[in-house]
């Protein structure tokens, strides 16, 4: 397969797995926060996957993925908490999704781009 072929196909698997995840209602997360993430261009051409109520985004379609990117859960009782797994460090606990959002970009690991059809081992 051709780069370019391959960088289409994982496009669309990223783009199939966003509407997946925003036509799901609220029965698996909060729907303000795949919303949010999904407004910013950056993130929007990452993988995204919903776990119990928390939004994941990687820069691989494939595990074991690298756990690189923050995730963002929501706080019992309001507002966010942003969480890099990869090393544990709590990038932050803003009041508002947009804020976790602007967190979770600010926090992209160097020359992220597009989620790509490989695994952590492939980038």
């Amino acid at each position: 397969m051709a780069k370019d072929e391959g960088l289409t196909q994982a496009a669309k698997i990223v783009a199939d797995k966003w509407r997946a995840i925003l036509d799901s209602g609220d029965s698996l997360i909060d729907p303000s926060m795949p919303r949010a993430a999904y407004v910013n261009p950056r993130l929007r051409e990452l993988f995204p996957t919903v776990s119990h109520g928390a939004l994941y985004l990687s820069r691989c379609i494939r595990y074991p993925r690298p756990h690189d990117v923050g995730s963002l859960f929501p706080r019992a009782g309001g507002g966010f908490m942003v969480v890099r797994q990869s090393d544990g460090t709590i990038l932050g606990e803003p009041d508002t999704v947009e804020e976790a959002i602007d967190l979770i970009v600010a926090n992209l690991p160097a020359g992220c781009g597009p989620a790509i059809d490989g695994t952590a081992h492939d980038l």
